[in-house]
């Protein structure tokens, strides 16, 4: 009977250091000492620490830090190379803007995260600024303050405001002339339904319309000096909802359909009230989602209710 022979695996350095690399590669936002261990038991401690070791001293991973531990990441070549040269201040300060996102860091939090005096940061940030390295974004959550973050990103919704805001003043014409224009189109739809001399049914089903299909026409319309998800209008529906002059509906939708979320998908359709609401549910509490929770003295209160006073100062 022939001898098996059992395939060992190996503990060659540069082996243990490609594999590291390869489990980067597989995980992108990072992996934990664990995720080493267990894909190579047969390796010692002492032989993961010494091949971690000297990855992180040719600059080839990361060591980044969250709420379960230490996280070993893959250094982008690109990011590599354009931080040839600079010290170990400057790359600290740039791997926590990195790890920000495209949701930016205030440098006061810079400040905190790296333990580094203002002044040098400020010196670090103006320095990684002219190499292009990172921007500063002014953020409409405060007006005079900016965030940080890596040059080739796109600042996300938080920051900028999304399609409502240009340089940081809310586009309140704007708003309202889509708030309008997806109005139309949903009375248009609404009286084709009604004109098409079918049953009460069909003509209802058939006056509702898609958020895809209201974003498409406000698209094709081209008032829009930016360009709008169907997010963005989303967004518009749901403050027609709030005026009553929209209504939606849920279905159930085939996964790929446009439109579709977990097999959901959102209705709209323009609807005219019957009798004219009362005075009571044109106020901010008629409509409130959160009446039932307010209270004087709670959390949710008339006295600090910032609807209520601007419907008052209106």
């Amino acid at each position: 009977m022939a001898d098996v022979k059992v395939k060992k695996e190996s503990t060659d350095p540069v082996d243990i250091e490609n594999r590291i690399k390869e489990l980067c590669q597989q995980f992108p936002h990072g992996i934990t000492d664990q995720v080493i261990q267990n894909d190579m038991p047969h390796v010692e401690a002492q032989q993961r620490a010494m091949a971690i070791n000297r990855l992180l001293s040719v600059g080839q991973l990361d060591l980044l830090r969250n709420s379960s531990g230490l996280l070993y990441r893959l250094k982008d070549a690109q990011s590599a190379s354009k931080m040839k040269g600079s010290d170990n201040q400057e790359k600290l300060v740039y791997q926590i803007i990195e790890d920000a996102g495209n949701k930016g860091i205030w440098s006061r939090d810079i400040r905190y995260k790296s333990n580094l005096p203002l002044t040098e940061i400020n010196k670090i940030l103006k320095n990684l600024e002219s190499k292009k390295l990172i921007k500063a974004v002014k953020s409409v959550a405060a007006s005079k303050k900016k965030v940080y973050m890596l040059y080739n990103l796109q600042p996300d919704r938080s920051v900028t405001g999304g399609a409502w805001y240009s340089d940081q003043d809310f586009e309140s014409e704007f708003v309202e002339v889509l708030n309008q224009q997806c109005f139309k189109f949903l009375q248009s739809k609404a009286e084709a339904a009604r004109d098409s001399k079918q049953s009460p049914m069909v003509q209802r089903n058939s006056s509702f319309a898609t958020s895809h299909e209201v974003w498409k026409y406000i698209c094709e319309l081209g008032i829009s000096k930016v360009d709008l998800s169907m997010e963005d209008i989303e967004t518009i529906l749901n403050t027609l909802i709030y005026d009553g002059k929209v209504e939606m509906t849920i279905i159930a939708a085939k996964e790929g359909t446009v439109g579709c979320v977990d097999g959901q998908m959102k209705l709209y359709r323009g609807v005219n009230p019957i009798i004219q609401p009362t005075g009571l549910v044109k106020t901010p509490c008629g409509l409130c989602p959160v009446f039932d929770d307010c209270h004087e003295g709670g959390e949710i209160s008339p006295s600090t209710c910032v609807y209520m006073v601007e419907w008052l100062d209106f």
